[in-house]
């Protein structure tokens, strides 16, 4: 099992832009950033085999749901935890798998045949992410029926 933490507010992998001809990923400098810090995490060798992938977004709270004055910095009471709001969790998860993929973590996308994503709201903004290789999770409960 791998696991690690990238602290700050959370990114997402943007669509590619067209601009006078040519194209451009405004996401590069992201995932540039991201797979420096995934490389620091990653084994010798890639892993050759199925995937399960939990990635935790840990999103900033909106100043509307903190309180103010004497209860500066506590978070409201009626505050939601989950993240409903923009980015889409399906394009931060891109970002990230595209990070840990190309033999930096594993070889390809389509090793990972489990995936977890949760977006929710935290005090402190970071992205966590646990990898296990196949002979480390559990078949679902709905696969063993069959």
């Amino acid at each position: 099992m791998i696991e690690f933490v990238i602290k700050g507010n959370p990114k997402t992998q943007q669509r590619h832009r067209m601009g006078r001809g040519f194209s451009y990923d405004p996401s590069k400098k992201d995932k540039q950033d991201l797979v420096a810090i995934v490389q620091q995490n990653a084994p010798n060798e890639p892993i050759p085999g199925e995937i399960e992938l939990e990635v935790y977004f840990h999103m900033p709270y909106p100043k509307k749901w903190l309180r103010t004055g004497k209860y500066e910095g506590q978070i409201k009471e009626n505050a939601p935890i989950y993240c409903q709001t923009k980015p889409d969790v399906d394009n931060m998860v891109k970002l990230v798998m595209d990070a840990l993929s190309n033999n930096v973590i594993y070889e390809d996308d389509k090793q990972v045949v489990c995936l977890t994503a949760v977006k929710y709201y935290s005090k402190s903004p970071r992205t966590e992410i646990i990898i296990r290789e196949s002979n480390e999770f559990s078949i679902p409960r709905k696969l063993q029926e069959e």
